[in-house]
C-alpha cells in the first residue's frame, strides 16, 4: 500500500502529458474560435526503433517498472519478476543485447524480494552495459528520483 506522501502525488507512469496539458488549459472565452489544423506529418519517430532508440525506450520501461514494483512484494510476485527477466532477454528483438543480458542476468540473477533491491539490481545490469558502451554510469542511489518520483530539485513538475 502507497504512504501517505505517495497518495498525495500523481503517479507518474499513470498520466500521459496530453491529459497533463488538458487539465492547465485556460477555459475558452465565448470569443475564442477553434481552427482545425492539417495532420502532422510523420517523424522520424514514426519508424521502427533502431538499437539506440530501442535500448532507451526498454531501460525506461524496465526502470520505471522496477521503481513501481511493491515494496514487499508476494512470493509469487516475486517468482513472476524473476521470470519476467528471463523470457524477456529470450525475446529481445537485439540479439547480440538479448545473449548478453541473458549471460548477465545468469551471473547476477534478479534481486526481486523489494522494491529497492529490484531497481538497485536493474540499475547494476544497465550500468555493465553503459561501462561496456563507454558511457556514463548512473548513480544507484537516485533510481527512484528518476524513475518514479522525479528530481529533487523540482525539474519534473
Amino acid at each position: 500500500m502507497p504512504s501517505h506522501e505517495e497518495e498525495d502525488k500523481p503517479c507518474r507512469a499513470c498520466s500521459d502529458f496530453k491529459t497533463w496539458a488538458k487539465k492547465q488549459k485556460p477555459k475558452k472565452d465565448a470569443t475564442s474560435t477553434t481552427v482545425e489544423k492539417e495532420p502532422p506529418k510523420p517523424k522520424r519517430n514514426d519508424c521502427p526503433l533502431d538499437k539506440d532508440d530501442l535500448g532507451t525506450s526498454t531501460w525506461g520501461f524496465l526502470h520505471s517498472m522496477a521503481s513501481y514494483y511493491p515494496e514487499k512484494p508476494t512470493k509469487s510476485q516475486a517468482n513472476d519478476m524473476e521470470k519476467f527477466f528471463k523470457i524477456f532477454g529470450q525475446f529481445y528483438p537485439c540479439e547480440p543485447c538479448a545473449i548478453d543480458f541473458l549471460e548477465d542476468i545468469k551471473a547476477n540473477p534478479p534481486k526481486t524480494k523489494s522494491r529497492n533491491e529490484l531497481a538497485k539490481w536493474l540499475c547494476e545490469r544497465h550500468n555493465t552495459v553503459n561501462i561496456k558502451l563507454g558511457k556514463p554510469v548512473f548513480d544507484c542511489s537516485k533510481v527512484h528520483e528518476r524513475w518514479r518520483d522525479g528530481w529533487s530539485d523540482g525539474s519534473c513538475d
